[in-house]
């Protein structure tokens, strides 16, 4: 095949392509008209090309070059306000539960490191004793010894001198299936010492100490005590003040500066100092003198039980503390004796009033304090077979004295 033109790019109808224009490209009216070529507005342009560096001027160059400062690490971007809230507010049962576990220890571990600070004494008599009874009594004595005080306590309190160790306060408890008990037994009751003759109750404490006092009780009354329980003379200033005070009620108003008491009639708060200048002193009621005592002595120890195990006791982990750790100092318990022991006696005490109990003093016949033989022989009797529902107004009075002389 003949070599036809080619197209020079002019596009103007050249004779070289004068096969497909025609002879003349013009004139001739069959023949082919080429189309003038337009500019395109979006043709792609080339770029200029940019002369490339040698290789070693490269490498000078780069080595040359500092490096580039690290960038700096982003912010952290601030928590969701409302998120945060969400998440410091969530209920977690766990948290509740640890926080409960925790508390349960704490009420259980202080009594105990407490109780181990707690002196205890020998207290049961030898000889023959009364048979096992039914239910719980317990002894507790008032000791006036001063050996457990300062000297700057002794003045404070009013106690005297730190010399005799005798009984201010001797109150039996009992607990069992009826009514819990508290009889008061006037430290001035005149009665058998065992070795010693006819004399006041308390000083068999004198003569021969818990055991003394003990055998004296149990001959004279046929109750036996399962359980011995010594309150020292700033013991009581020392708990009322642990628990943050008790209310007393003063029918009369009482100054008595030996006792460091001067108190108004009516109910009122008292701290430690001045509920056991109420529950000593005497000398504010010359006509009953011993007997108002061992009432305003009940009142105040009944006080005290209420306080001891109100609920605010265990939600307060500091008035907790102050209480447990004021038994070792003031609280001696009789061997044998051991914490759940003293818990029942902690919580006995505190139902001697109203309709969970009763208090009185042992029956007596006159002020000066002899025993009435036939009242007293049936309370002491009811407490012996446990049957404190059979105990009346006629024995159970605050004086001891029957119901009509107390008016």
């Amino acid at each position: 095949m003949a070599d036809r033109p080619r197209y020079d790019g002019s596009g103007d109808g050249s004779p070289e392509y004068g096969w497909l224009y025609g002879a003349n490209g013009e004139g001739d009216p069959d023949a082919t008209r080429a189309i003038p070529r337009q500019p395109r507005p979006d043709e792609t342009r080339v770029l200029p090309v940019q002369p490339r560096p040698e290789a070693g001027g490269s490498r000078t160059r780069a080595a040359e070059r500092p490096a580039p400062a690290p960038a700096p690490a982003p912010a952290p971007a601030p928590p969701s306000r409302s998120g945060s809230r969400g998440r410091r507010l969530r209920f977690r049962p766990r948290y509740l539960l640890v926080l409960i576990l925790a508390w349960v220890v704490y009420l259980v571990a202080v009594p105990i490191y407490a109780w181990t600070e707690v002196e205890s004494v020998p207290w049961e008599p030898d000889g023959e004793r009364p048979p096992q009874q039914p239910g719980t009594t317990y002894l507790m004595v008032g000791s006036d010894s001063r050996d457990d005080l300062s000297e700057e306590e002794r003045r404070r309190l009013g106690t005297g001198g730190a010399v005799g160790q005798r009984t201010d306060t001797i109150m039996l408890l009992h607990t069992g299936d009826g009514p819990n008990v508290m009889m008061s037994i006037p430290r001035d009751s005149i009665v058998e010492v065992p070795g010693h003759g006819t004399t006041k109750i308390n000083a068999a404490y004198a003569y021969d100490g818990a055991p003394g006092l003990v055998r004296t009780i149990e001959n004279a009354t046929g109750i036996r005590i399962d359980e011995y329980v010594e309150i020292g003379m700033g013991g009581l200033a020392g708990v009322v003040d642990a628990v943050g005070g008790i209310e007393i009620c003063p029918e009369v108003a009482m100054k008595d500066p030996e006792a460091k008491l001067d108190i108004d009639k009516g109910c009122q708060q008292a701290d430690g100092q001045t509920a056991l200048g109420f529950a000593r002193s005497r000398k504010t009621d010359p006509q009953y003198g011993d007997i108002t005592r061992v009432r305003h002595q009940r009142e105040v120890v009944a006080a005290v039980g209420d306080k001891v195990l109100s609920p605010w006791t265990f939600l307060n982990p500091v008035r907790y503390w102050r209480l447990a750790n004021s038994v070792p100092g003031f609280f001696v318990f009789g061997d044998g004796t051991g914490p759940i022991d003293a818990a029942r006696w902690a919580l006995a005490m505190t139902r001697v009033e109203g309709s969970g109990g009763m208090t009185c003093t042992v029956p007596i016949r006159d002020l000066a304090v002899n025993w009435d033989e036939e009242r007293s022989q049936r309370m002491f009797e009811a407490i012996i077979e446990d049957r404190t529902d059979d105990i009346g107004k006629d024995l159970c009075t605050p004086t001891g004295l029957p119901q009509q002389v107390t008016g």
